[in-house]
Order: C-alpha cells, then structure tokens, then sequence
C-alpha cells in the first residue's frame, strides 16, 4: 500500500520517521522502502521549506494588505490597496496582481457596487431654461479647473418627532472633471433652490481665483438648476451652464460614479440623523479628496493630482508608466497641456471606434434588405 501512495505521502513518513529517537535506518534505506530516489526526497525537503517561507511571506503581505484595506474605515478594491501601500512609509510596492492573489487567498472581499439607475428628476411647474449639452461628454479634454460637474443626491434619514413622510438629507455637489476634486458641497434637510445656490457661493469663495476664464459647469435638467435664481447667479459668477439630456446619466457619468461610491462606503444607519449624517459625508468627501487615490489620476488622489497637473512635480517615489514618458517632454509644454492632449487623443480615438460601430451595424441593416428584396423577388419569379 506503502509503494501505490502518492510521492508526497512517501516522503512525508520518511520524514516523520527520521525525526523519531528510535529510529535505527537511515535515509537510503527508508527511500528503497518507500520506492522513492534518495535525490527526489531530498528535493522535496527543499520545496517544503521554501513552502513554508513563501506561506510566511504571504501572511506578513497580508496584514499590510489588511491595514491598507481598512484605512480611514473604508473598504478598498485591489488598486485601491495597491496606491494606498504607495502611501505608506516607507512606500510598500506591491503588484496588483499578487494582491488580488492574496485577497483570494485568505477571502478578503470588497464590496462590488450595485447598478443603481439613473433617478429622473421630477418636472417644475415653473419658468425654465434649458441649456445645450455644450460639455458632450468632454470630461477630461480642457484641463483643470475647466469642466465643473455638479448633481444632487439624497440620503434617507432619521424621521423627526412628528413626521409621518419618509425624510431624506440632500446633497448637491460641484466636481472638477479633470482632476475629480470635489471643490464645493452643501448637505440640507430641504431640497429648495436655495441650498444649490448656496453651494455655488461656496465654490466661488473658495475656488473663485482658480477657475478658467471660460470655465464650463454642468448639470442634468432638475428643477434646481433650470431656475431663474440659479441661471442668474451662474451669469454672474461668469460661468457657462451646460445640461444633459434629459434621463441620460451618461452625460454626467463622473459625477454619477462618485455618489455611487459615497452611498457604497458611508454607512448611514436607520437612527442616524441630519447631524449624524453630515458628519459622516463630510468625513468621507475629506477622504476621497485627500487619501483615496484613482487609477486613472496616475496613482494620486484629486488633490494630489491637482498639485502635480499644476506644478508638475509628481509626489510619489514609485512614478508610473504615463508620469515618465511626460517628464521626458516637459521642456516643450506643460504637465496639464501634455494630459490633455493625452485625452483628447482618447476621444478621438473613442469617437472613432464609435463612427465604425454605427457604419458596421448600418453595413449589416443594408445588406439585410437587400437579401430580404432579392428573395422577396426570387419567391415572386418562382410564383
């Protein structure tokens, strides 16, 4: 029974039988008795223990993976705890690949978001002004501080003492396409006019002096936004409004993304109140403004992304592939005239992928008819 065992099981009894004090035979004859060579057994020893070294290094891989996984208390994906270990100190560079190995491994999962459709906004009986899609889904095509996004979102709360209806807290956000910071944000028990205004107030003050010339801001179609209060201050402000079309999430997709991933992080519990509420949003806008780094932002969070566009000196040790093939034309433009060409080259490229699908699928419904005519003039002949 001994001989039609598996190798390792062989191997595994001479090794136990070595270790015994009452063991009188050596390793030759205990390799002759197993039917195993003498040089296989010992490779097998050598494989065990670089085995047991390799499962060591894992465990140890691991709790830093754990840490980075839990930062801030906010559950990551695989490049989320791959740009967070670039973070640490010293930086940790760890392949995305072995992280995600890992994660499998010792069944570490990260929430996966939730298709959540596009929330029509309800139509305003009153005076409105629609403005043209001028933005066209450009998000990245005219550098920082060009393109301003900005939505509103709600947040089931805490009914008052009183209140019989469902309550929510609102919040309405203005986002930076380019570098996706979030630049201004207001949370209200009230979903009036006002508080949208407000925020719009708060980007100027803060922001006012960074913004370009010609800086565009986009929004959906809601009642907020198409208001007489809302189109003026914008005027004033010497912003250019843009909308969506109307039920299409798409044309604001970045902004649609991050109130995706807020309502995945931010526990709100059903106790939770209009207080409870806006300290928690405010913490988690602090961390994804200022520690959760994107992979499409070169490894760096918005800010830190926006400080590199702006000055050109790139934070992390570890520098990517797209940040050294820039450095290497710096002298000849900027880093944010150099991204943007980088993304205007990708629309293009897109719109182009685009035009061939529609052509292809036109080809296909022509060529459709066609076969339809001929056999419909092939059944009247035979007729």
């Amino acid at each position: 029974m001994l001989i039609k065992a598996d190798p390792s099981v062989r191997f595994e009894l001479i090794r136990e039988t070595t270790a015994c004090d009452n063991n009188l035979l050596c390793i030759d004859e205990l390799c002759k008795i197993a039917g195993v060579s003498r040089s296989g057994y010992y490779y097998w020893l050598q494989a065990r223990k670089s085995q047991r070294e390799k499962e060591k290094q894992d465990e140890q891989d691991f709790g830093l993976i754990l840490i980075a996984f839990k930062h801030r208390g906010y559950d990551k994906g695989v490049r989320g705890i791959h740009m967070r270990l670039l973070r640490e100190k010293p930086p940790v560079v760890m392949n995305p690949k072995k992280v995600r190995r890992l994660m499998k491994k010792f069944n570490l999962r990260c929430p996966i978001r939730k298709i959540n459709p596009y929330r029509k906004m309800a139509k305003a009986n009153q005076e409105s002004k629609i403005a043209p899609n001028i933005l066209n889904r450009k998000f990245r095509t005219g550098g920082a501080r060009k393109v301003l996004l900005t939505d509103i979102t709600y947040i089931p709360r805490r009914k008052r003492s009183g209140e019989s209806e469902d309550k929510y807290s609102y919040l309405a956000v203005v986002m930076d396409a380019f570098t996706k910071e979030i630049l201004a944000y207001v949370i209200s028990i009230s979903c009036e006019t006002e508080f949208v205004l407000e925020m719009i107030e708060q980007l100027m003050e803060n922001h006012g002096s960074e913004l370009k010339t010609d800086a565009l801001i986009h929004d959906d179609q809601g009642c907020q936004y198409t208001s007489s209060k809302f189109t003026k201050l914008i005027e004033d402000s010497g912003l250019r409004q843009s909308m969506s079309r109307r039920g299409n999430c798409w044309d604001n997709a970045p902004q649609e993304s991050f109130f995706g991933h807020m309502k995945d992080s931010v526990h709100i519990n059903p106790s939770d109140n209009h207080g409870d509420i806006c300290r928690k949003v405010s913490d988690w806008i602090d961390y994804y403004n200022n520690e959760r780094p994107q992979w499409e932002l070169d490894k760096l969070t918005p800010v830190e992304y926006y400080n590199y566009v702006t000055s050109g000196i790139y934070p992390l040790s570890t520098k990517p592939q797209s940040v050294l093939r820039r450095e290497k034309l710096l002298g000849e433009k900027t880093v944010e005239e150099l991204i943007v060409e980088e993304e205007n080259e990708k629309f293009r490229k897109k719109a182009e992928k685009a035009k061939q699908k529609k052509l292809a699928e036109n080809g296909i419904r022509a060529l459709s008819e066609s076969e339809r005519g001929d056999a419909d003039d092939t059944n009247q002949e035979n007729a």
